[in-house]
């Protein structure tokens, strides 16, 4: 088994906004490495649980390794969008509610994902266009882009990697698949190179293409809307959520959901001067702005400079 340096992102302002209690029950639903976990098993102590999802094997095995000796953790090698119904059954297995006090949600990448190209993540590395999180299931990035529809990648690449030069990417990708199949990181990141301005500084072009798939490939979107209901759901009264998000579509979406959460009233004012939805606020918002890594931070992890942090709390 592989080892890897793991520098949890934002750790410590993870722990000041999830602020985890001696004998807490808290989720992590991203395990990855088990950095951040590591952090909150140290707080909660023998008394508390943590209940960690991670859908893939490798980086589950991993962090098994890494946390061996916390006896505090049950694993759950799934998708965090089944996070109720896996969390009520272990409820069920244990004869008593859970009572959850917190969740975490650090989304995207973890660094095997990037440094083995096998796992087809990265254009910077030649590899199998796959990208999937969890190996267990069938689509890959291969099979989208050579299978999909000219007007859907568009709409894909425009949607979940806010391509500007979307239609003339996929013009290439469906002149240079009629010939042969796209099986390979490199050979979609060259067809990418050849469709932009020859001269790219921070970003490289293949870079938007390459999270559009990846977010659909494992249904990022879908996923994290439907587990952020769950887990508001589920928390105690008082409880708190936090969410890490590395990109613009993902914490627009967190941004959105908070503040849905947050609000009252939701009534059409010029049809209903009063209030008769009575829709009570089930968040507080905790972070105004979305928290960032420090300059600090960014040296020590270049990986961790998109990062943005938001939390919110329970209150009923």
């Amino acid at each position: 088994m592989n080892k890897h340096v793991h520098i949890p992102v934002l750790e410590n302002q993870v722990i000041n906004y999830l602020n985890p209690q001696s004998d807490n029950c808290i989720v992590d639903c991203t395990l990855g490495l088990g950095g951040h976990a590591k952090a909150i098993l140290k707080i909660i102590g023998n008394n508390g649980r943590l209940f960690a999802f991670e859908q893939d094997e490798r980086n589950l095995l991993t962090a098994q390794e890494n946390l061996k000796d916390f006896k505090n953790v049950t694993y759950i090698h799934e998708n965090f969008e089944n996070v109720e119904e896996a969390l009520k059954k272990e409820a069920q297995n244990r004869g008593q509610p859970l009572v959850i006090h917190g969740f975490l949600f650090d989304l995207g990448l973890s660094s095997p994902h990037i440094d083995d190209p096998e796992r087809g993540f990265s254009f910077q590395k030649d590899g199998p266009l796959d990208m999937r999180f969890d190996t267990r299931q069938k689509i890959t990035a291969a099979s989208i882009i050579n299978t999909w529809r000219r007007e859907d990648l568009i709409t894909l690449f425009r949607t979940y990697g806010e391509e500007n030069n979307a239609s003339r990417i996929v013009a290439e990708i469906c002149r240079h698949r009629q010939e042969s199949p796209i099986t390979r990181t490199r050979q979609l990141a060259e067809i990418i190179e050849r469709c932009s301005f020859k001269h790219f500084h921070k970003v490289h072009p293949a870079t938007r293409v390459f999270q559009a798939l990846r977010i659909e490939v494992n249904r990022e979107v879908e996923t994290l809307q439907k587990a952020l209901l769950q887990a508001v759901s589920l928390l105690a009264p008082g409880g708190r959520v936090v969410v890490i998000s590395y990109h613009s579509l993902e914490d627009r979406i967190v941004k959105k959901f908070f503040r849905e959460q947050n609000t009252d009233c939701v009534c059409d004012k010029k049809l209903y001067p009063v209030c008769i939805c009575k829709k009570i606020p089930t968040l507080k918002i905790l972070t105004k702005k979305p928290v960032i890594p420090t300059r600090e931070e960014i040296d020590l992890n270049p990986r961790c400079r998109s990062a943005k942090l938001r939390a919110a709390e329970k209150i009923i």
